[in-house]
């Protein structure tokens, strides 16, 4: 792993420790000589983790649509930007550049880019490992959603299990290092002749 892609939200959230936590895995990333990969922006947590980033010495690559670098939130301050058109562009050229991909706390923005990269890895588009930091227990209702998901037989175990869930940075990026891609067929049914 050399870049890592995170998506978080545009704002700061309700609670200081998402900021903190921001913070936290920006300092954990340059540590470990990781490149950060993400939206673009400068507000809320997305400028919390690459203003971290950037101050530690850090690399810091955003992917922002044109229209938001015209409402003035994208970062300019970064390692590299790249300006899209469109947000699929963005969320296409964001998974083109990552090696693994976290979710912070965020919005629905968080979730949709979360859940896209999800179902590319269930799918077999890519191999790539994707991470969930639970800060303060944010994720924890929509895992619990997941697993009901697993059974009521819509998300295979296996599938499901894709999702790397930890409240410890450390040992969040440690799993996402050692992820192997599962390998089992998407549908839960087989098909009957």
């Amino acid at each position: 792993m050399q870049r890592i892609c995170v998506f978080c939200g545009a704002n700061r959230g309700a609670r200081p420790e998402y900021a903190a936590a921001a913070r936290e895995l920006a300092s954990a990333l340059v540590r470990r000589d990781l490149t950060l990969v993400y939206g673009g922006g400068r507000v809320g947590l997305m400028g919390e983790l690459a203003d971290a980033v950037l101050a530690a010495g850090g690399k810091a690559v955003g992917v922002i649509p044109r229209n938001l670098v015209l409402r003035e939130v994208g970062h300019t301050g970064l390692t590299e930007l790249h300006v899209v058109e469109t947000m699929h562009e963005r969320k296409a050229r964001m998974s083109d550049l990552a090696d693994a991909f976290i979710a912070l706390p965020g919005g629905l923005g968080t979730l949709e880019e979360v859940f896209e990269v999800w179902t590319w890895g269930q799918l077999g588009v890519h191999a790539k490992p994707v991470g969930f930091l639970d800060v303060a227990g944010y994720y924890a209702p929509l895992m619990t959603f997941l697993d009901r998901g697993v059974e009521e037989q819509f998300v295979k175990p296996a599938h499901r299990e894709i999702a790397i869930v930890e409240p410890n940075i450390e040992t969040l990026l440690d799993r996402l290092g050692r992820y192997e891609p599962p390998n089992v067929e998407k549908w839960i049914d087989a098909v009957r002749t």
